[in-house]
């Protein structure tokens, strides 16, 4: 379960400046998309997960502690997994004229 936990989003792209395009790329498509006022909004929502090596380490752990006890570590490891399943995360951002970033609000953080 380590290894399918889901990737480490970079959050730091949440920013002024922040091409839209940049976004789609990281995070994938909005959750939702309007228009107020006449300037554009997006709401993104993912789950912060793990780094490729956080991911690894946790499954290299997990594996060695199951051939260390015949298995029986699956009833401790497997509910532990299924908690740090990472962060539910939200960012509402809006656009410029240009379609750069000109406003981030944290949501769910």
């Amino acid at each position: 379960m380590a290894i399918d936990q889901p990737g480490k989003k970079n959050v730091d792209l949440f920013r002024v400046g922040t091409p839209g395009s940049v976004l789609l790329g990281e995070f994938g498509a909005p959750a939702v998309s309007e228009t107020r006022s006449g300037r554009k909004y997006e709401i993104f929502k993912f789950v912060q997960g793990y780094s490729t090596g956080a991911k690894a380490g946790r499954a290299l752990v997990h594996g060695a502690a199951d051939v260390a006890t015949f298995g029986l570590w699956e009833v401790v490891g497997t509910p532990t997994e299924a908690i740090f399943s990472g962060d539910e995360m939200a960012y509402e951002v809006s656009y410029d004229q240009d379609n750069k970033v000109d406003e981030v609000t944290t949501l769910k953080k």
